[in-house]
């Protein structure tokens, strides 16, 4: 896979259409028009979890790759007399970092923009210099009073950040949401790669991008629930620890730029994470290790479990200043995933299969 004009183009529709968590549909849709030419099946369930299949055979393995394509983001929960709209958290959004961002609130009818306001330095009082509480925070879009506001938007409309993506170099690009669009858009590129190969390929695949991860994983549990996969491998970001500020005794060691990321431990199967590792070995990737307690935080923690239980694996990618309008990420750590992911299929069998005892 070369990072060319086409794949940049996907990228950057993919990360600025808004598709906050429980609102995904503009998002999914620029997903599966891209994969509709490329998988031999697309198919949707009722809350928006898009899976593109490539069929080998009937009678072989199935592996999923899962990525979630949801984002953080925020809801309008009340608008007072004066025409203010107060919001409410969608996911793990941060009110310390939101005030004075312009955001967009997303109607019926269209985009809104608004900033959420902040008071003058000159003005606060002592109090007013704390992180403030959802509660504490405002949209202000020009109105003059609720009935104007009520005229364009409504309570439960999602706001996002207004902020898009750039490159900051060839290889680092920034912006919100990358979390885990970019997981998408790892999984469009194996399915591309998979069928140029398709001839060599000995087991049937299903690339899911559900919905609802930051509120609890809630698309990869029914999708897993119906596909019933014999192994999945999801990919989803880790928090790069390699910037000021972040006690790495306590959190790992990952380095953005640095390869992707396998995960030992919790819902993770060794026999899964033993694969992946001589995968990576036949590619010549250098990969980068974290240690999971308990949870992972990804929905490998919904599809693990799954009726008679799915052998899993989490690789992820290296991203800094993760549920900000600013995270960051490397095009050579996206790269590498992609290989991987890809590699770990093809070397799969038709009978594959795996078990702790075996």
């Amino acid at each position: 896979m070369t990072f060319d004009k086409k794949c940049a183009a996907f990228l950057e529709d993919l990360l600025v259409t808004p598709s906050p968590a429980g609102f995904e549909k503009a998002g999914q849709q620029v997903w599966v028009d891209y994969l509709r030419p490329v998988a031999d099946h697309i198919e949707t369930d009722a809350y928006g979890s898009a899976a593109a299949h490539i069929h080998v055979n009937p009678d072989a393995a199935t592996v999923m790759l899962e990525a979630h394509c949801d984002e953080i983001g925020m809801i309008v929960q009340y608008v007072d007399e004066s025409g203010y709209i107060y919001i409410n958290r969608v996911g793990g959004s941060d009110p310390s970092i939101a005030r004075a961002r312009k955001v967009f609130i997303h109607s019926r009818d269209g985009i809104v923009s608004g900033i959420i306001g902040h008071t003058a330095i000159h003005l606060q009082e002592k109090e007013q210099n704390k992180s403030p509480k959802w509660s504490d925070l405002f949209i202000d879009i020009g109105a003059s009073n609720r009935e104007e506001v009520l005229g364009m938007i409504q309570i439960g409309d999602p706001v996002t950040l207004a902020e898009q993506f750039e490159f900051l170099s060839d290889d680092i690009i920034t912006g919100r949401a990358l979390d885990n669009r970019i997981g998408g858009f790892v999984l469009a590129n194996v399915v591309e790669m998979l069928q140029q190969s398709k001839d060599k390929l000995k087991v049937n695949v299903i690339a899911l991008n559900a919905v609802q991860e930051e509120i609890g994983g809630f698309g990869a549990r029914m999708m897993t629930y119906r596909y019933e996969p014999d192994v999945a491998i999801v990919t989803d970001v880790t928090h790069a620890t390699d910037s000021p500020g972040i006690n790495q005794k306590k959190h790992g060691m990952v380095k953005l730029g640095k390869g992707p990321v396998i995960n030992h431990g919790g819902a993770n199967h060794p026999k899964v994470m033993y694969h992946l590792e001589k995968a990576a070995e036949d590619r010549g990737i250098i990969l980068q290790r974290e240690a999971t307690g308990a949870r992972t935080g990804t929905d490998t923690d919904s599809i693990f479990y799954q009726k008679k239980g799915v052998p899993s694996g989490l690789i992820s990618l290296p991203l800094r200043y993760m549920h900000t309008p600013v995270e960051m990420i490397s095009i050579e750590d996206v790269l590498q995933t992609t290989m991987l992911l890809t590699q770990s299929v093809m070397n799969m069998d038709a009978g594959q299969k795996f078990s702790v005892f075996d």
